[in-house]
């Protein structure tokens, strides 16, 4: 049974080149260009979520430092001097220059502080296509693509490995990227991280035909481009 995240009108497109709608067996055009409240900046970075474990690191400042520091439920963090800080839909990055700012405008000149993510909330990707037990999964803190096919119990047989799509929404727009998922499992390529609410493709022969006539004509892999 297919996943469906969140139906939405066919697009366009669809209507025009596509004749009697997806083939038995393919996931709908309306499932994959699904909007999404996704964490993934332009460039795929994470964005914080409520509960998430971070470490930040005050430079010499070790009063001001945390090995462990919690988003509480609200998204915020306490800090010594400023008080509630958010925390919640912001880079890590972007995190270390608020706390910076904040504490280099009264306190501290020139503060250098890196924050780290220790441990991500559970967050749910779909995996799909020709894999053995297709579904949503939870994942926890950091987790590839081979990870997260492996949680969907791996391909089925006779499965294309060299054609899997990763879909993800980056800044309200649902992007793809398409992976050699064998060149990857013999160490010829990098892993990927996936991050929540991606949604994971594996063998484009399970996708409708107006998608996979856009994905065959990516003319690379591993690049996150807009449908």
């Amino acid at each position: 049974m297919r996943i469906v995240l969140l139906l939405i009108s066919i697009l366009a497109l669809g209507a025009c080149t596509s004749s009697g709608g997806p083939k038995e067996g393919s996931i709908p055009t309306d499932t994959l260009l699904a909007t999404s409240a996704g964490g993934a900046t332009a460039s795929g970075e994470y964005r914080i979520g409520a509960t998430d474990l971070l470490r930040i690191n005050v430079f010499r400042v070790p009063d001001l430092s945390f090995e462990e520091i919690r988003v509480d439920a609200s998204g915020v963090i306490q800090m010594p001097l400023i008080g509630t800080v958010q925390a919640e839909g912001l880079t890590p990055n972007e995190l270390s220059e608020s706390l910076a700012a904040r504490l280099g405008a009264q306190y501290l000149r020139n503060p250098q502080i890196t924050v780290t993510v220790l441990e991500a909330a559970s967050q749910k990707i779909t995996v799909d296509g020709a894999v053995t037990q297709p579904g949503v999964y939870e994942m926890q803190g950091r987790t590839t693509l081979l990870q997260a096919v492996a949680m969907a119990r791996g391909p089925i047989a006779g499965a294309d490995l060299n054609s899997v799509v990763i879909f993800r929404t980056i800044e309200g727009q649902r992007q793809f990227a398409v992976f050699d998922l064998a060149a990857i499992r013999a160490g010829e390529a990098p892993d990927p991280v996936v991050l929540g609410d991606d949604v994971i493709v594996v063998d484009t022969s399970f996708l409708s035909d107006v998608i996979q006539q856009v994905v065959r004509a990516a003319p690379s892999l591993y690049l996150f481009r807009t449908i």
